[in-house]
């Protein structure tokens, strides 16, 4: 019997200190985030970060916290509740880091009897921080607790055209009446070493700014060329002119050598550049969530007038559109209608 695992990041059970914590151990202390060795990382994670770090964040998701809780969270029962409607197979949801959990989302599908399971990450490009690790967990899951279970991945889907056409028409209908000067593409971010870490070809990847234009079979899994191919194929669609856009990414920590050019350092200078009506939409996620509620539409807002911008419009994510969950019930009716289906190497995936 067939099933399916939808999986988004998570998010903490409050927005108080006492519940982001242990969220952010959780995240924080995951190898595939901060990819440095145990003890470095656990030094890092909980003998810096954990003593300040949960104040400022609970702060940032009290800004953001819906009365019926993580907007993430939310959107993504609302979203699976959409997609269940629409499919012929059990799908359960789950969350990398927080709750419902990767081990309940499965127990849940094997006690309806599925022993085999679309796991579906809802990361449009492959990132080690986000796909690699629900991929390495889950596997760790089944071998522990469902060994009888198969798993056929849902592969990056940053280029597939229905996602594609959902995302350029969410853009398109959220800047009717507003007439921008400029759309920015923004990404969250990851280390430079993370890009080269998941290059299969263990020499294409140099971020060089043309590494990610020249075909390779690296691509499969280089986050920083999704991103750009993403952009490249929406702003087509869209017909948006050279000048008009651009691509940046967010969200990085202190420390290490993170993806440029950065969100927050080119939103400020973008007023004095001439660009007073700016519009923000950030496609490394599908539901909407402290990086794009919080980051972007509170903070970034903020600065973009601060240094002399005028309006500012926050795009939301895909979230539980109509159009977006008839595109991933789809997708997995298609998966399930199959009589055979293609899996994705782990080793591979996991390079």
């Amino acid at each position: 019997m067939k099933g399916v695992l939808l999986v988004n990041l998570g998010s903490p059970e409050s927005p108080t200190p006492k519940d982001v914590k242990p969220y952010l151990d959780e995240f924080l202390m995951d190898k595939y985030v901060i990819d440095v060795p145990f003890l470095l990382r656990a030094l890092l994670v909980r003998g810096i970060i954990l003593q300040t770090r949960p104040k400022k964040s609970a702060a940032a998701y009290a800004k953001i916290w819906w009365d019926e809780g993580s907007p993430l969270v939310v959107i993504s029962k609302r979203m699976h509740a959409k997609v269940k409607q629409l499919v012929d197979v059990p799908v359960s949801l789950a969350m990398r880091y927080g709750n419902p959990s990767l081990l309940s989302g499965l127990q849940e599908l094997h006690d309806k009897g599925v022993n085999e399971v679309l796991l579906f990450p809802l990361y449009p490009q492959h990132a080690m921080a986000s796909t690699t690790t629900i991929l390495e967990l889950a596997e760790d899951l089944r071998k522990k607790h469902f060994p009888e279970m198969k798993f056929t991945i849902v592969p990056a889907f940053y280029n597939k055209p229905d996602y594609i056409k959902n995302l350029a028409d969410s853009i398109k209908c959220h800047l009717e009446g507003f007439d921008y000067d400029h759309l920015l593409f923004s990404y969250h971010g990851i280390p430079e070493r993370h890009i080269r870490k998941t290059d299969i070809t263990k020499s294409h990847c140099k971020i060089d700014g043309s590494c990610c234009s020249t075909p390779s079979p690296a691509h499969e899994f280089c986050y920083r060329h999704q991103c750009y191919e993403t952009t490249k194929q929406v702003v087509k669609l869209l017909g948006i002119p050279e000048g008009k856009y651009s691509q940046t990414f967010q969200s990085r920590l202190a420390g290490d050598k993170w993806l440029t050019p950065y969100t927050d350092v080119e939103v400020n200078k973008m007023p004095e550049k001439g660009i007073k009506k700016l519009a923000v939409v950030t496609p490394a996620f599908v539901s909407d969530c402290l990086e794009t509620l919080e980051e972007i539409a509170m903070e970034a807002n903020h600065e973009f007038k601060a240094h002399g911008g005028e309006e500012f419009l926050a795009i939301p994510c895909l979230n539980d559109s109509d159009d977006w969950c008839k595109t991933v019930s789809n997708w997995i009716t298609n998966w399930s209608n199959a009589s055979s289906t293609v899996k994705v190497d782990s080793e591979k995936m996991n390079a």
